[in-house]
């Protein structure tokens, strides 16, 4: 592992004497997490790493398998799953449904906006049946996903989050990685789904009207830039929300679980968000495309490649300060070849006044070639007097 300290104007001038204090924040919430996505930076954690049960907010790992899954081109968004006679005895009325009918062929689309926007415990064992066949086979690919993605607290028992003594758990600290893996890796489908403020699926008995349902999203038409991710609630679990907004290219993304109410769950939740945005505020470290430093690759082209920002890099301070930092390159290295341009290579580690560290990206400035024959020999036998 390499580690590069970097003097603090090489990044940014940032020599103003105000110490970085954590802006104070009380929530009734026994679970509180808050990360900027922006910047790395955890904004608050409390009991962050508490097993807890997810309740309907693993139905956000249900969606990440199908994306994934769409993504690779394995999965066809018009793809019709028929509706199983026993899989609609035994969840037609069971907590959140879709409304679907037995008979029914779904496509894949219609069944994400049951789960997403109508939390549809239905929809979800639906879903994992046309994807998998059995929902049991379906929940051995969500935790092979949450084991990519990092998730080291949690394990799913079920596609919906049903109470099913104890087999599913998770962490307020891994819902946020979810919640950011299925941002960033399939932005085009959380775009696309996550934000609805309704859907209509299902007839009313008797009338035969068409059901409407609303997105129990708190944050939605509450904070600006807010557009998912995914509300729960048991008995055992109580209330909880995790949830995402972006300002002006900022994004947070919350998680809050135990709330003892529905509206409280609204106004914590709204109110963490806005605290987010408010009592912390994004500062210009490097520029898109600036090169920081370079790094050592073995077997190349090329001795070294240079490392460079991916996109406009900011350190999250609190609101009106600007502490002093330090800042580290760090990556393991040398860096193999072949390199590609903007492959993630590093990270450039700042440590602010407290010990608080953020971590931001850094990519290849350029493309490296695997070394040809001769240089390869020529590089091992450099390393014999390395």
């Amino acid at each position: 592992m390499k580690r590069l300290i970097l003097p603090s104007l090489l990044l940014i001038a940032v020599t103003a004497p105000a110490p970085a204090q954590t802006p104070p924040f009380e929530t009734p919430a026994p679970v509180a997490y808050l990360v900027d996505l922006s910047s790395g930076a955890t904004l608050y954690a409390k009991d962050a790493d508490r097993r807890m049960p997810p309740a309907s907010m693993a139905k956000i790992m249900t969606a990440y398998v199908a994306f994934d899954l769409i993504k690779k081109g394995e999965l066809s968004l018009d793809k019709k799953i028929e509706v199983r006679p026993e899989t609609w005895r035994k969840w037609h009325s069971q907590g959140s449904t879709m409304f679907l009918a037995v008979g029914e062929q779904p496509t894949v689309a219609d069944l994400l906006d049951g789960i997403i926007t109508l939390s549809g415990n239905d929809a979800c064992v639906v879903l994992a049946e046309g994807i998998a066949g059995t929902e049991e086979a379906f929940v051995a690919l969500m935790n092979a996903r949450a084991k990519e993605i990092g998730l080291t607290g949690s394990q799913f028992g079920n596609s919906n989050g049903w109470p099913d003594e104890g087999r599913t758990y998770t962490t307020a600290r891994d819902l946020a990685k979810l919640a950011t893996a299925t941002i960033e890796r399939y932005p085009d489908l959380y775009k696309r789904f996550y934000s609805k403020p309704d859907f209509t699926w299902g007839k009313q008995l008797g009338s035969g009207n068409a059901i409407t349902q609303a997105n129990r999203d708190p944050l939605l038409g509450r904070v600006r830039g807010a557009d998912g991710l995914k509300t729960g609630h048991t008995e055992e679990a109580g209330y909880g929300f995790t949830g995402s907004a972006d300002q002006d290219g900022r994004r947070l993304v919350m998680v809050m679980a135990g709330l003892t109410g529905f509206n409280q769950r609204i106004e914590e939740s709204v109110r963490f968000m806005q605290w987010g945005f408010r009592a912390w505020q994004a500062r210009p470290l490097v520029a898109k495309g600036r090169r920081v430093t370079t790094a050592e690759v073995q077997m190349g082209s090329a001795a070294e490649v240079g490392l460079v920002a991916p996109r406009n890099l900011t350190l999250t301070v609190p609101a009106g300060t600007s502490p002093k930092f330090q800042g580290k390159v760090v990556y393991d290295g040398p860096i193999k070849a072949p390199i590609k341009a903007g492959d993630h290579v590093a990270d450039l580690v700042v440590t602010l006044p407290g010990g608080q560290t953020q971590t931001l990206p850094l990519v290849a400035e350029a493309d490296v070639a695997e070394a040809g024959f001769f240089g390869r020999i020529w590089a091992g036998l450099m390393s014999l007097f390395a």
